[in-house]
C-alpha cells in the first residue's frame, strides 16, 4: 500500500478528492490493523503466567486472521481504482530528484522591497529625539517580518543602538513570555523566577538611559500594546520601536503623527519574477523555453512573496521541463477567490506535491505551538519514534531525518532558524499560514491533534486521536474520569512548561493510553515511574520518576529522557537499559544512574555479552560503572558526562566514532587521550593546566572548543608547533587567574569566532590574533579593560587595512549592574523581592 501511495500523487486537480478518499481508506485499515496487533502483543508481553500467555497468543492469531482479511479486501478495492492516463506520470513529477544544486532560501532577501527598506531606515534614523513607534502592516505572507529582519540586522542600524531586542507576539499574547524575551536581551542571567511585576521593573531599569531598538513582530491587539508600552522608558534619546501587524487598526492605534503606518504592498509582476528566478535558478537566467509559462505561474501568486517563494520551492524540486511546469500552471489556474484564498490554495498545492514520505513529517510540525523555536534534534528523534523516517542505504536514521528536514526547508515549507557553533541546524520554525495548513490537513488525515485546554474538551475526544499535543495547562476544575474503552492514542506530548499545577486527573489519563509509542511529559512534575513499565510499545519517553522503574518489557525504546526527582530521601536509583537493543538516545539526570552492565550480563539468558550498538547519544551524571558503560556503547556520536574519576579518559579514547564530547569535573590529560574523530569538545570545571590545552591541538578534526572554568595557570603560551588546524570556534570563560596569552595567527589558521567571558585578569588579546584571515567575530563579555582595549585596537587596525569583515562586540554589564543597583533603593519592594532580585544579579 505504501508503494501504491508513493507511486501516486495529487497532480491532476480532478484526482485530488479520489486520491484523498483512497488514502483515508488505506490509513483507516492500517490504523485498525495496528491497534489489533499492538493490543494483542501487549497482552502477551504482560501475561503473568504460561496459561495467560497461551490464551493471549491464541487471541492474537484470531486477530491476525481478521487483519489479513481487511487488508486483502482493501487491496482488491485499490486495484480496481482507475486513474486518468497521467496518474503514473504524476508520480515521476512529484518524486523526481532535484538537481544537485539545492535551493537555499535566504529569509532576508528583499527583492522588490528596496523602497520599503529605505523608508523604514529613514524613519529609524530620523532626528526625532522622542521614543518613536514605527509600524508595518499588511496581510500574512506579504513580507513584513522579512523586511523587519533585514532592517534589524543592518550593520548601520545595529551601530546606532545600545540594545537590540526582537519579540514575537502572535495571536495569543503572553505578557510574561514577552517580558522574558526583552529581559534576556539585557542580561544572560536567568529571570525565570521573577514575578511579572519584578520583570517589568527589571526591563524598565535595564532600558533606562540606553538607546534601544525593540522589534515587536506580529502583534494582533491594541490590548497587547497597552500592556507592553509601560515597560519602555522615553528618555528622548532617539530610541525606536518597530512593530509589524496584519491589522490596520492596530497600526493606527500605535501611530505617531509624523510617521503614519507603513503599508507593505504586494510585489509587482517584475519583482515577483525576479524573486522567483533567484530562488529557482540562483544567478542563472531562466531558460527561454520556460519563461512564458513561468511568468504565468508567478502571476497566479498575485504579488504575495510567501506564495512566490513556496511555488519556487516546489518547482525547484522538479526537473525544469516545460511539461512539468505546464502541469503546475494548469493546477494553479483552477484556483479562484481572494488573495488569502489564493495563497492557501498555493500552499495546499505545494503540500499535495510533497512526496509521501515527507507529508506526515510536515504535518507533525504543525502540532508545535505557534512561533515556537523547534529544536531540530528533538524533532528528528520524534519523527524516528513515530516511524516517519525510513532507512536509506546505510545511513543512520538521524542523518535521514536531517535530509527530510533539509528537503522541507528547500521547498520553503519550513524556515531554518538558529545554527550551532559547527554550523548545523539547531532549530527551525514554521510560518503561521503554513501552520494553519498543517493543522487543517493533520486534523483531516488524523496525523496529529493539538489540544488547548482553555477550550473544554471531553476525554472521549482525546481518546479518539492518534497523536495528541497539549499546548496549554488544563483548567483546574476539569474532571477526567476513567474510561471503559480502549484508547487509540499513540502519542501524548505536553508542551506546557512549569506545569506543577496540572490536576491529577490529567495525570491519570496517561495510564489509560495503553498503546502509546511516544510519551513526553517531562514538563509535568509528577511521578510516572509506576505507569511507564505498562507502556510496552513506547519508543520515546521523557518523564520525571521518583521510584525505581523497570524497562525490561519496553524492547522498542529508542529515546530515554528521564529525570530522577530529588525527593525527601534523595536515594540514587539504578536504571537498567542493557536489554534495550534499539536504544539510540539516553539522557538521564537527577538521582538516576545507569546500572552495572556486568550484573545485567550475568543475569541475561546464557550470560550473553550486552552491547548497545545503536546508541548514538549518552548524557548522564557520574556513575560507578562509567568506564564499563562506555566500553559497551562503541558507536556513540555524542557523550555528555559529569565525572569525578580520572579513569574516564582511558575509556573515552575507545570511542572511535565520537564527534561531540562534554566533560564536567576533574580529569587528567596525558598523551593522545581523546578520539581523533572529535569535532566538538566542551570542558567545565576540569581545572587542567594550559600546557594540557595545547595537547588538544593533536585532535585533527576539532572545530569547536568551549571551556568553562576549564583551566588554571597565569600563562598560556602557544609555540609555533601547536596548531589547531580546523578550529573555527573558541570560547573561554572564567579562566580567573589567566594573565598572559601568547599566540600567533598560525596557531589558529581557520578560527572564525573568538568569545572571551569573565577573563578579569587577562592583560590583552594577542595582537596577532587580528591577522587570522578567517576571523569574523571577537566577543568580549565581562573581561578586563585591557582585553576590551586590545579588541578595539585589533578591529581598528584591520579596518585600516581594508578588512571590515571582523566585528567586535563588547557586552557592557557594568552599566547594567549599576542600573540594577538602583532597584535596591526602591522602598516599595519587600525583603523577599529584594532577595530574589539579588539572586538574579548574582547569576549575571
Amino acid at each position: 500500500m505504501q508503494v501504491f501511495l508513493d507511486n501516486t500523487t495529487k497532480e491532476e486537480a480532478k484526482d485530488i478528492e479520489t486520491l484523498k478518499a483512497i488514502e483515508k481508506r488505506i490509513r483507516d485499515v492500517m490504523y485498525k490493523a495496528e491497534d489489533k496487533v499492538d493490543s494483542s502483543l501487549r497482552s502477551i508481553i504482560l501475561a503473568d503466567c504460561t496459561e495467560s500467555r497461551e490464551g493471549a497468543c491464541k487471541f492474537f492469531e484470531e486477530e491476525l486472521v481478521k487483519v489479513e482479511k481487511d487488508v486483502d479486501s482493501l487491496r482488491q478495492e485499490v486495484m480496481q481504482m482507475e486513474f486518468n492516463k497521467h496518474g503514473r506520470r504524476s508520480a515521476e513529477l512529484a518524486t523526481t530528484p532535484s538537481s544537485p544544486e539545492k535551493i537555499k532560501i535566504e529569509e532576508n532577501t528583499i527583492i522588490g522591497m528596496e523602497d520599503d527598506f529605505n523608508t523604514i531606515l529613514d524613519r529609524l534614523t530620523a532626528q526625532t529625539d522622542e521614543l518613536t513607534v514605527i509600524s508595518i502592516f499588511g496581510m500574512g505572507g506579504i513580507g513584513k517580518t522579512t523586511l523587519a529582519k533585514k532592517v534589524f540586522g543592518d550593520s548601520f542600524i545595529r551601530s546606532r543602538f545600545d540594545k537590540h531586542t526582537w519579540v514575537t507576539i502572535s495571536q495569543e499574547y503572553n505578557e510574561r513570555q514577552m517580558l522574558l524575551e526583552v529581559a534576556s536581551s539585557i542580561t544572560t542571567g536567568s529571570n525565570q523566577e521573577m514575578s511579572d511585576n519584578q520583570l517589568m521593573e527589571f526591563v524598565y531599569r535595564g532600558l533606562k538611559g540606553r538607546r534601544f531598538l525593540i522589534v515587536i513582530d506580529d502583534i494582533w491587539s491594541t490590548e497587547a500594546w497597552d500592556q507592553m508600552q509601560r515597560i519602555f522608558p522615553n528618555d528622548d534619546n532617539r530610541s525606536r520601536i518597530l512593530l509589524t501587524t496584519r491589522l490596520k487598526y492596530v497600526a493606527d492605534y500605535v501611530n505617531f503623527p509624523d510617521y503614519p503606518p507603513h503599508s507593505k504592498s504586494f510585489l509587482s509582476l517584475d519583482d515577483s519574477w525576479n524573486l522567483f528566478t533567484e530562488k529557482v535558478f540562483k544567478k542563472d537566467p531562466c531558460p527561454h523555453l520556460l519563461e512564458e509559462v513561468g511568468k504565468h505561474i508567478v502571476q497566479q501568486c498575485r504579488g504575495l512573496p510567501l506564495s512566490v517563494v513556496v511555488v519556487a520551492g516546489l518547482l525547484g524540486k522538479m526537473d525544469p521541463t516545460h511539461d512539468n511546469w505546464r502541469k503546475v500552471e494548469e493546477n494553479l489556474n483552477s484556483f479562484f477567490g481572494t488573495v488569502s484564498e489564493q495563497c492557501q490554495s498555493i500552499l495546499s498545492l505545494s503540500y499535495s506535491y510533497l512526496p509521501q514520505y515527507l507529508r506526515a513529517c510536515f504535518l507533525y510540525i504543525g502540532g508545535f505551538p505557534e512561533d515556537m523555536e523547534i529544536g531540530v534534534s528533538k524533532l528528528i528523534r520524534l519523527w524516528i519514534a513515530e516511524q516517519f523516517v525510513k532507512a536509506r542505504s546505510n545511513k543512520r536514521l538521524e542523518v535521514v531525518g536531517e535530509e527530510y528536514l533539509e528537503e522541507l526547508i528547500d521547498r520553503s515549507l519550513i524556515l531554518a532558524d538558529r545554527l550551532t557553533a559547527r554550523g548545523r541546524r539547531r532549530s527551525c520554525k514554521i510560518h503561521d499560514l503554513l501552520r494553519q495548513l498543517c493543522l487543517r490537513e493533520a486534523h483531516s488525515e488524523n496525523v496529529v491533534h493539538t489540544m488547548n485546554w482553555k477550550v473544554p474538551m471531553s476525554l472521549e475526544a482525546l481518546f479518539d486521536q492518534r497523536r495528541v499535543i497539549l499546548l496549554s495547562k488544563p483548567q483546574g476544575t476539569q474532571v477526567f474520569p476513567t474510561m471503559n474503552r480502549s484508547a487509540i492514542t499513540r502519542t501524548f506530548i505536553s508542551m506546557e512548561f512549569c506545569s506543577t499545577c496540572f490536576p491529577k486527573g490529567i495525570y491519570s489519563i496517561v495510564s489509560q493510553l495503553k498503546l502509546l509509542k511516544v510519551l513526553d511529559v517531562l514538563s509535568i512534575e509528577y511521578d510516572f515511574s509506576w505507569v511507564i513499565p505498562q507502556l510496552v510499545h513506547l519508543r520515546y519517553v521523557a518523564a520525571t520518576i521518583m521510584e525505581d522503574v523497570s524497562l525490561v518489557n519496553l524492547r522498542n525504546l529508542q529515546t530515554i529522557i528521564l529525570e530522577g526527582y530529588y525527593g525527601s530521601t534523595e536515594l540514587r536509583q539504578p536504571l537498567d537499559i542493557w536489554t534495550l537493543s534499539e536504544i539510540r538516545y539516553v539522557d538521564i539526570g537527577g538521582t538516576l544512574y545507569i546500572s552495572n552492565p556486568l550484573v545485567a550480563e550475568n543475569n541475561s539468558i546464557g550470560k550473553q555479552a550486552l552491547f548497545l550498538n545503536n546508541l548514538q547519544t549518552l548524557c548522564l551524571d557520574d556513575s560507578p560503572f562509567v568506564a564499563e558503560i562506555i566500553r559497551r556503547t562503541p558507536n556513540l556520536k555524542k557523550l555528555k558526562i559529569l565525572v569525578n574519576r580520572h579513569t574516564i579518559l582511558d575509556s573515552v579514547n575507545l570511542l572511535e566514532k565520537l564527534e561531540i564530547l562534554y566533560l564536567a569535573g576533574q580529569v587528567i590529560f596525558s598523551g593522545n587521550i581523546l578520539p581523533s574523530n572529535l569535532k566538538k569538545l566542551s570542558l567545565a570545571y576540569t581545572w587542567i593546566a594550559w600546557e594540557d590545552m595545547n595537547l588538544l591541538a593533536n585532535l585533527p578534526n576539532l572545530e569547536v572548543f568551549t571551556g568553562y572554568s576549564a583551566f588554571h595557570g597565569t600563562d598560556w603560551k602557544l609555540n609555533e608547533d601547536v596548531v589547531f588546524r580546523k578550529l573555527k570556534y573558541l570560547l573561554l570563560c572564567e579562566c580567573l587567574n589567566l594573565q598572559r596569552w601568547e599566540a600567533g595567527s598560525d596557531n589558529f589558521p581557520k578560527l572564525e569566532k573568538l568569545l572571551l567571558r569573565k577573563l578579569v585578569e587577562l592583560e590583552e588579546i594577542p595582537p596577532s590574533v587580528g591577522e587570522i584571515m578567517t576571523l569574523k567575530l571577537i566577543q568580549i563579555d565581562r573581561c578586563s579593560s585591557g582585553v576590551e582595549i586590545s579588541a578595539n585596537k585589533i578591529q581598528e587596525e584591520q579596518q585600516s587595512w581594508g578588512n571590515y569583515e571582523l566585528h567586535v562586540e563588547i557586552i557592557d554589564y557594568q552599566s547594567t549592574l549599576k542600573q540594577l543597583d538602583e532597584i535596591f533603593e526602591n522602598e516599595s519592594l519587600n525583603s523577599e523581592e529584594i532577595c530574589q532580585i539579588a539572586d538574579d544579579i548574582r547569576s549575571i
